[in-house]
């Protein structure tokens, strides 16, 4: 009996596969076609029709990619099992529908029709972006805002010419949205009306709020949502702290436990190992015992400490100077030890930015969402303050003590020459991509923001 329920149960499952591969089919395409109404105005996602960074738009390209995947696969299945399965199996020409504690049978005409209507929104989904990959230039527009006719571009660059022309004009009036180019060949009708609504898309996105809110399962869909968005803050934010955690303590095990017991063997069973790597340390030994000396002398002569012969003067000068030796030699083993360590600490980082590529992409989504975020005065108040900190009148101060540290961090000389020349340099490269990241991006992205930083700045 338990046999037969198995084979039952089995054989049901069976013959319902290619439905149920259809229906995940369908939720796929149903889920790029809520994306391209919600995000790009009801045009295919692609860099073309929305304003977005780069990455967001490779999120969307991913999420694209991953739909389109699931279409294919199981449309694959849909096909292999539609060839298997019986279509004169009764489970197959009828659908049970349980209502109000009867059963309501709904015939193989209705299904079939459901069929056919979920077939073609999915070849629709996968004929518009196999038409899209093969015309990458091609694209509808509207001449002087009026519906029209569509003529041909003479060349790719022409294309790009007028597309940033468009966006350069919607920049100015404050507008956002796709850029629209002319079309390569004759594309007529059809592809026209694929893109172009009759009703402003304002109202449609009206009426679609409005139809999400009566749902149902919006406030599933919500949850959902935040739910979502709640576990991809918690992975962005634990990633950053692992790429800051791990090489802190990749940099000190090693240098407590591989690197530094190898310098410690290596320099102890040298014969003569140098004290001072640089002669900066020479100087900075030879500058703190003669002020040693010169204090000692002082308190003699003003009775603070008992007078004391040249002798025993000569004693406490020598047993200084030995500390003092000790003193840089440890300085020069820590600094051989930092170099070694710290390389091994930033090929931790690297393998951390390798093999965890979905939790930079996570970062990177999590830091736009950030920065979009922000309102027009906070971004500006963000960009002044990074660029009086690291290109302003004052920024040669703070890049001259970050080099100095780093070359004692390294225990190597600290160049007066190189350092001005850096100083004298790497600024201005700076402040040149910074300013040309604000004319060709930031203009782009958020006009008023460029409007609120000049006038800030001014």
């Amino acid at each position: 009996m338990q046999n037969s329920g198995f084979f039952r149960s089995a054989q049901q499952w069976v013959s319902r596969t290619p439905e149920r591969a259809l229906n995940q089919a369908y939720e796929a395409a149903q889920m790029i076609e809520a994306i391209e109404r919600e995000y790009f105005g009801g045009n295919p996602i692609s860099p073309r029709y929305g304003n977005y960074g780069d990455s967001a738009i490779a999120y969307f390209q991913g999420e694209l990619k991953k739909y389109l995947n699931l279409i294919k696969v199981r449309m694959a299945v849909f096909r292999a099992s539609r060839s298997v399965v019986r279509v004169s199996d009764p489970r197959m020409t009828e659908v049970q529908l349980p209502a109000a504690g009867d059963e309501l049978a709904v015939s193989v005409i209705d299904q079939q029709a459901m069929f056919f209507r979920k077939l073609q929104l999915i070849d629709d989904v996968l004929a518009r972006y196999a038409n899209l990959d093969a015309s990458p230039e091609r694209v509808i527009t509207l001449d002087n805002g009026v519906s029209g006719s569509l003529e041909p571009a003479p060349s790719a660059q022409v294309l790009r010419s007028r597309a940033d022309q468009a966006r350069d004009k919607q920049l100015l009036t404050g507008q956002t949205g796709a850029v629209n180019t002319p079309p390569e060949d004759g594309t007529r009708a059809a592809g026209l009306s694929d893109r172009v609504n009759v009703l402003p898309r304002s109202i449609l996105r009206t009426v679609d709020r409005i139809r999400q809110d009566l749902d149902p399962n919006a406030e599933q869909e919500i949850v959902k949502e935040f739910r979502n968005s709640k576990a991809k803050t918690t992975a962005a934010i634990r990633f950053v702290l692992l790429l800051v955690i791990v090489p802190l303590l990749t940099q000190q095990f090693t240098k407590a436990f591989i690197v530094g017991p190898i310098v410690d063997r290596v320099r102890a069973g040298g014969e003569e190992v140098e004290v001072f790597l640089n002669p900066e340390m020479e100087e900075e030994a030879l500058h703190e015992l003669q002020q040693f000396e010169e204090r000692l002398r002082f308190e003699v002569l003003i009775g603070k400490v008992p007078a004391l012969s040249e002798l025993n003067i000569e004693e406490r000068v020598r047993a200084k100077a030995t500390e003092v030796e000790e003193d840089y030699r440890d300085r020069s083993a820590s600094a051989v030890k930092n170099v070694f360590s710290d390389i091994l600490a930033a090929i931790a980082f690297a393998l951390l930015l390798i093999y965890r590529k979905q939790d930079v992409a996570n970062i990177k989504a999590f830091m736009d969402e950030i920065v979009y975020g922000l309102s027009d005065s906070a971004k500006a108040f963000i960009i002044i303050l990074f660029t009086d900190t690291f290109v302003g009148f004052h920024s040669p101060h703070g890049w001259e003590i970050l080099l100095e540290g780093l070359s004692r961090h390294l225990g190597l000389p600290a160049n007066r020459d190189f350092i001005f020349l850096f100083i004298a340099t790497f600024p201005v490269i700076l402040d040149t991509i910074f300013k040309y990241w604000i004319f060709r991006y930031l203009n782009r992205i958020s006009p008023s923001a460029v409007a609120t930083y000049k006038n800030m700045n001014e």
